[in-house]
């Protein structure tokens, strides 16, 4: 196991603070004595009420400050920027979601894009140490080789969602390339837990479960996800964080690495490598509640694609990252929590 590096980033800034990813990783920033500045705008995308009840577990710590702003707001930006003074910056604000991209496509160009392009703006002229953004999965779009490699190119998304992803991880590396600024991005996959996000297939399944409705079940349960427990991505950050990206000594302009640079650049995969069928991932979600599920077969959704699996080689090399959490574990967990959260 690698020995995990000291705390050298000390004040970070954490967008989307409320969050499902955003509250786990503050309240981890917090319990390690770190100062966090949660930055949100509390949009309506799903129920506010869980943002509300995620933010009051974290107000209770001294060294956790909120803020509620938009990326997308330029001087508010530049104002926080500069009255804070930020080591490191973990950006986990965007619109989520493919299948709401077919419908508000404004939205996050204006959040993913806009958004995006004011915070490298900030973190260059206030110089930031590190920043870490979200990417996600979903840029392999049309690619079939599994597992998915960072070091594959991933040119051809299959959503708006998904392309506002990749134009943020090149973003970035212009960032790096022009500036110096440290960046790594790093790509989800299907992240499930307590807290998660009520748009997201474990709680709408559990939901209509217990309700006695029926489930949509797209691509007839066929879908293969690398299902992420919250813990273990939180985990990879986390490492990630204190380990500012540095330029590949090895890369070459003629060969070049998508994965790395000649900048200080560098993208990660974090998924559970192992990727399990929606078909059995909803077994699981009924053996936890001893219920079954009535299940609606659908076709495959537009934006969707048939499978992801995480190649995390290369975390497993910086950081000796190492997802943990079995699917049936993690399930369970969700429930026990979604239990006594709604009081069912």
């Amino acid at each position: 196991m690698i020995k995990q590096a000291s705390h050298t980033i000390r004040k970070i800034l954490v967008t989307g603070a409320a969050g499902f990813i955003g509250y786990h990783l503050s309240r981890r920033l917090l319990d390690e004595g770190r100062e966090v500045v949660g930055l949100d705008n509390m949009n309506d995308y799903y129920d506010p009420a869980i943002k509300e009840t995620r933010l009051s577990l974290l107000a209770p710590y001294a060294n956790f400050k909120f803020v509620r702003g938009d990326l997308s707001d330029r001087p508010a930006m530049e104002r926080l920027f500069r009255q804070e003074g930020f080591d490191g910056v973990v950006n986990l604000a965007a619109q989520a979601g493919v299948r709401y991209s077919l419908t508000n496509p404004y939205s996050y160009v204006d959040s993913n894009l806009v958004g995006f392009g004011n915070l490298l703006e900030n973190c260059r002229y206030n110089s930031v140490r590190h920043l870490v953004f979200a990417s996600s999965s979903s840029v392999y779009g049309a690619n079939t080789r599994m597992p998915f490699s960072v070091h594959d190119n991933v040119d051809h998304p299959v959503s708006l969602y998904a392309a506002s992803k990749k134009a943020n991880e090149l973003m970035a590396h212009s960032y790096s390339h022009l500036y110096g600024l440290s960046c790594t991005g790093l790509r989800f996959f299907t992240v499930y837990g307590p807290w998660g996000r009520p748009d997201m297939a474990l709680f709408l399944f559990t939901k209509a479960i217990l309700e006695g409705l029926p489930i949509d079940v797209f691509n007839y349960g066929k879908m293969r996800r690398d299902f992420t427990y919250i813990d273990d991505i939180i985990e990879g950050v986390v490492r990630v964080l204190d380990r500012p990206a540095s330029p590949n000594p090895g890369w070459k302009s003629d060969a070049p690495d998508p994965g790395s640079s000649y900048a200080p650049y560098k993208l990660y995969n974090i998924g559970n490598n192992q990727p399990v069928e929606l078909l059995r991932f909803i077994e699981i979600i009924e053996e936890c509640l001893g219920k079954k599920a009535n299940k609606n077969m659908l076709p495959m959704q537009p934006g969707d694609v048939p499978a992801t699996y995480a190649d995390i080689d290369d975390l497993i090399r910086d950081v000796g990252f190492r997802p943990e959490t079995t699917l049936e574990e993690g399930i369970s967990k969700f429930i026990d929590w979604y239990r006594d959260y709604y009081k069912v």
